[in-house]
């Protein structure tokens, strides 16, 4: 499945989450498909929530649809019987950083950069760092969160973040398809299941999520540091 939205730099709306999970909804009744492959195009994976989307939402309560629509796609990531597995070559920032964490496997080129944004504008990367914490652990997904620094692709690899690192990420999946076709599609929900239970995703964690990132964008000064960016190209920092 290939993001393609390379006008807006594949972010993510509504309308993509509606497609992506149509894709899913395909690829789980198709008994012969075990594996999906996420990936972008032209150098960028995902770069997050579309802004100019956001800003159409006046209140709380108007943007949890998509929110909790993007929540619902990262717990489907992580509990469908398809094993899921990022190919990233390039940009992946803020809501497609969720895409990885949430992805059962992960390669990435050398070139590939990874960092939440969120800060910048005032929001905070609330849905994914449930996800991205159970893949990398606490400091260093608080270390993205607070620095909005990118991670080099090395970087990604040494917390955990990304699994494999190759200039041609086919190799790695080639090799993880041939052991994957080993494990019954069965026996991959029960792994999720489980691994779901002993861990640290609920789903009070995923409401609270939701609830938080709806709040957030809709405060009148993550509001203005998003139009001032969306119309001057200027970030808050520059006022």
């Amino acid at each position: 499945m290939t993001f393609n939205r390379k006008s807006h730099r594949n972010a993510i709306n509504s309308q993509l989450l509606h497609e992506l999970n149509e894709a899913l909804d395909e690829a789980e009744r198709d008994s012969a498909c075990s594996i999906v492959i996420l990936e972008g195009q032209d150098g960028v994976f995902c770069t997050g929530m579309d802004l100019k989307e956001a800003m159409y939402f006046d209140d709380q309560t108007a943007l949890n649809p998509m929110s909790m629509q993007y929540m619902r796609t990262l717990k489907r990531f992580a509990s469908t019987r398809l094993i899921i597995i990022a190919s990233v070559d390039g940009q992946v920032i803020a809501g497609g950083v969720g895409f990885c964490a949430a992805s059962d496997l992960v390669i990435a080129t050398p070139r590939s950069q990874f960092s939440l944004s969120e800060a910048i504008w005032g929001l905070l990367p609330a849905m994914v760092l449930p996800y991205l914490i159970r893949r990398t652990g606490f400091q260093p997904a608080y270390r993205m969160t607070l620095t909005t620094m990118a991670l080099t692709a090395e970087e990604a690899r040494l917390v955990r973040l990304v699994d494999e690192l190759d200039e041609q990420p086919e190799r790695w999946i080639r090799k993880w398809s041939q052991s994957l076709e080993r494990v019954t599609p069965s026996t991959v929900g029960h792994i999720k299941g489980y691994f779901r239970k002993i861990g640290m995703i609920t789903d009070e964690m995923e409401r609270l999520a939701v609830e938080e990132i709806s709040r957030l964008v809709t405060l009148p000064e993550v509001k203005s540091n998003i139009e001032n960016f969306l119309e001057h190209q200027r970030f808050p920092w520059n006022k």
